[in-house]
């Protein structure tokens, strides 16, 4: 049996895409630095084949991002899904052998409306970038981000997103907003939500920190995601974003932190209870 099993939720919807191409390099990179232990990595096609993995079978799970609207629309896997949400969820308070989850972009909204924590809307135009997020105080905490600056500056695709959040919702279910969007004090729209500290095994994030350099550059090939930059950021802003993406401190910083300080996370409180338990 493997030491640590670590399933890959695809939420593409059979659409080709860079980030779940991004997910699966950093499982494999985790997969080979893991001199000790064995490591599997298995891939569920959630929402064009209805795959959803069994929480028992599996340690890890990182489900990705997607297209399309995230409020339900009566396909089958949504209730599947919803159900893979609360099994964790559940499983993860009573049992000693924790269950870890990272969700993001789609999988983030799904699971925050899913647990009631504030609007998801759509916005008034797609969002496409590399844009600054920023912190807040738990997110100051939060050992995912510790060698992240204030602000760092992450991989923005969507269409929706989370404002409004329900602050009594979030204490009810010992939740905390630990990333929010750049503050534009000439815009007057709420600051959306950009990461939540779900529980202490459950994390997820409105941006795409699987991101890379190269699949920025692959996705501005999409002329929607090229004019959603323009009309966000300007020309001038669009340019400069292209000359600086593959600056150290920038998603090249993000993607090497976020993921796979979970990952080593998630395996190190794995292998401790799995040795209590020898």
């Amino acid at each position: 049996m493997d030491d640590i099993r670590i399933a890959l939720l695809d939420m593409n919807n059979n659409q080709v895409n860079q980030g779940f191409k991004n997910i699966k390099e950093i499982s494999e990179s985790f997969r080979q630095s893991c001199k000790g232990e064995n490591v599997s990595i298995t891939t569920f096609d959630v929402r064009f084949k209805n795959e959803i993995p069994d929480i028992e079978d599996f340690d890890i799970f990182i489900s990705s991002g997607g297209p399309g609207n995230p409020h339900r629309e009566g396909f089958e896997w949504e209730d599947q899904f919803s159900h893979f949400l609360d099994s964790i969820f559940s499983h993860n308070r009573i049992s000693q052998d924790k269950k870890y989850l990272f969700l993001i972009c789609h999988s983030f909204q799904l699971a925050s409306i899913h647990w009631k924590l504030g609007n998801i809307c759509k916005r008034k135009s797609y969002s496409f970038g590399v844009m600054p997020v920023h912190k807040t105080e738990e997110g100051e905490e939060e050992f995912l981000f510790k060698n992240l600056p204030d602000p760092f500056y992450a991989v923005d695709s969507r269409a929706y997103q989370f404002i409004e959040p329900d602050y009594d919702r979030f204490e009810e279910m010992g939740m905390k907003i630990t990333a929010i969007e750049k503050f534009r004090p000439h815009i007057d729209l709420e600051r959306a939500v950009m990461a939540v500290r779900f529980s202490e095994e459950i994390f997820g994030t409105q941006f795409h920190p699987e991101a890379n350099p190269e699949g920025m550059i692959e996705n501005l090939k999409d002329e929607k995601n090229k004019l959603a930059m323009i009309e966000n950021f300007g020309m001038e802003k669009y340019l400069e974003t292209i000359d600086r993406i593959d600056d150290e401190d920038k998603i090249v910083l993000t993607q090497s932190q976020i993921l796979p300080r979970f990952l080593d996370f998630a395996k190190q409180n794995i292998i401790s209870r799995a040795n209590v338990l020898i």
